[in-house]
């Protein structure tokens, strides 16, 4: 009976991988998104609706109900030209809202 051996990646391998591949999947200056948000949208749009992840110039949203979602697609255009000011350049091409926690 041959027993398997556990074997390990060394951490430093890891990292060295990780380092090698020099494109993120998301551009870390996206993240400013979050500090900009309430005061894009205002704090009523922002106490029902929140960022949850871009991507590619793909926003997704979590809307608090069914009536902010409504609302929200009416006004989309007009919180990606607002976010977009607020961040200096063009960060954000669309917006997807979707039921989730805020």
């Amino acid at each position: 009976m041959t027993q398997k051996k556990d074997t390990f990646t060394p951490l430093k391998d890891i990292i060295s991988g990780l380092m090698k591949d020099t494109e993120l999947p998301f551009n870390p200056a996206d993240a400013r998104i979050w500090s900009v948000w309430e005061e894009a949208v205002g704090s009523g749009i922002a106490s029902h609706a929140r960022p949850s992840w871009i991507k590619n110039g793909s926003l997704r949203v979590n809307v608090s109900d069914s009536v902010w979602l409504q609302e929200l697609e009416y006004v989309k255009e007009t919180i990606i030209e607002k976010l977009n000011g607020k961040m200096g350049r063009t960060a954000v091409q669309r917006i997807d809202f979707r039921f989730g926690p805020l």
